[in-house]
């Protein structure tokens, strides 16, 4: 896959377990629409599927400390997403609302934060189009 470097990514922390990564890449999912991949590329075996918490739970809001925001760079004309980490639990889809993925898709820098209130770790999901039978992580092999 080819890569623009405009389209990366920096996530200066990575991601929980997978902190050495810091450029990814947000790809559209080509069999539904509501879930998104996040692939590392650095480690190509390496993607994540995320979804927008809101799709899901209409009312969430990610509380987060101020000095955290501040690593975005944000200015008033910004655009800022919220994504949550899929899992999966036995057969359910799960969304992580406990440490959210902010993302400045102005200047394409995100961080993974932990909120500071009470969301829940794995909230269960329920996708238009299934893709509990699909792996959550890919395992692409190197060329």
């Amino acid at each position: 896959m080819e890569i623009n470097h405009s389209d990366m990514l920096l996530m200066p922390h990575g991601l929980i377990g997978f902190e050495t990564c810091r450029h990814w890449v947000l790809l559209s999912c080509l069999d539904n629409d509501e879930v998104a991949w996040l692939q590392s590329v650095a480690l190509a075996n390496v993607a994540v599927p995320v979804v927008s918490p809101r799709r899901f739970a209409p009312n969430y809001r990610a509380h987060v400390h101020k000095r955290e925001l501040e690593l975005l760079h944000l200015h008033a004309q910004d655009q800022m997403y919220v994504l949550s980490v899929v899992s999966k639990s036995g057969a359910t889809l799960t969304a992580n609302l406990k440490s959210p993925i902010l993302l400045n898709a102005s200047r394409h820098i995100a961080i993974q934060v932990v909120v500071t209130d009470d969301q829940p770790l794995a909230m269960p999901l329920r996708l238009s189009d299934p893709v509990a039978e699909r792996p959550l992580v890919s395992a692409k092999r190197a060329a």
